[in-house]
């Protein structure tokens, strides 16, 4: 009897056990399934929030890429309304130019108009003065190149005379005869420098080589061309090699 007791009590206490862990269980797979149904419904809800995130994203950036083209219009439109204020400007300034050269021209013309007028004389007169005129103006240019020629020729012979006379007589040279040397031959003391006749550079002419400021020769012009001239090394007067580029200024300038 006590036995069979202790079997009851036994197969009590088991269905007690396996309905406590069946409770158990159960809670488990129920707080699992509630886990998994809200992970669910989270990852749902960042779906949607991802897709509507992504689609306010797109309609940004198209909304951007209008803005950016308007803005693009925008600065081409300006920029050509720029170009067309400066290009009617520019006209503008042109018409006014043209309109003051217009108007000088009008002033002159009466002012012509009058001054013949005042003369009294008839247009064929006129016609005949105006030539004369200028045939007297042409001779008198003439006649200015002619002296001037005559002039260089005579103060070249003034020179001449005055270099035979008076040994320690230097021919001046002017300021314009400045320039550098194009060619130097140190062994013959042969230069040739880049001003001539045009500059006037006179024949036995002296000049100073330098070279960053330091005296390097002194030179004689022994002939002289169009634009350019040949001299040589003055004896003792060579303080260095004379070098292309070296400068040239006249020794003595006139009074």
């Amino acid at each position: 009897m006590l036995i069979r007791i202790s079997l009851i009590i036994a197969i009590l206490a088991a269905l007690a056990a396996g309905i406590f862990n069946f409770v158990e269980v159960k809670k488990k797979i129920e707080t699992v399934i509630t886990q998994r149904d809200t992970e669910k419904k989270d990852k749902e809800t960042a779906q949607t929030d991802a897709r509507k995130t992504h689609t306010e994203l797109d309609k940004t950036t198209k909304d951007l890429k209008q803005t950016q083209e308007k803005l693009t219009t925008a600065e081409q439109e300006r920029n050509a309304a720029v170009a067309t204020a400066v290009d009617a400007t520019k006209k503008a300034e042109g018409l006014t130019e043209k309109l003051a050269e217009t108007n000088k021209k009008l002033n002159d013309t009466d002012a012509n108009l009058q001054a013949y007028i005042a003369t009294g004389r008839k247009p064929q007169e006129i016609s005949t003065l105006d030539k004369q005129i200028k045939d007297l103006q042409n001779k008198v240019s003439e006649s200015v190149i002619v002296n001037k020629g005559l002039q260089k020729e005579l103060d070249k012979k003034i020179e001449q005379l005055a270099k035979l006379t008076d040994p320690d007589y230097h021919i001046r040279l002017p300021a314009s005869c400045e320039g550098k040397v194009l060619v130097a031959d140190p062994k013959w003391d042969f230069v040739v420098i880049n001003v001539g006749d045009n500059d006037d550079v006179k024949k036995d002419g002296e000049l100073l080589v330098n070279r960053n400021g330091r005296l390097v020769a002194k030179l004689q012009v022994t002939e002289v061309q169009k634009d350019r001239s040949i001299a040589n090394v003055m004896p003792g007067w060579r303080l260095a090699d004379v070098m292309e580029g070296d400068k040239v200024i006249p020794a003595y300038l006139p009074e």
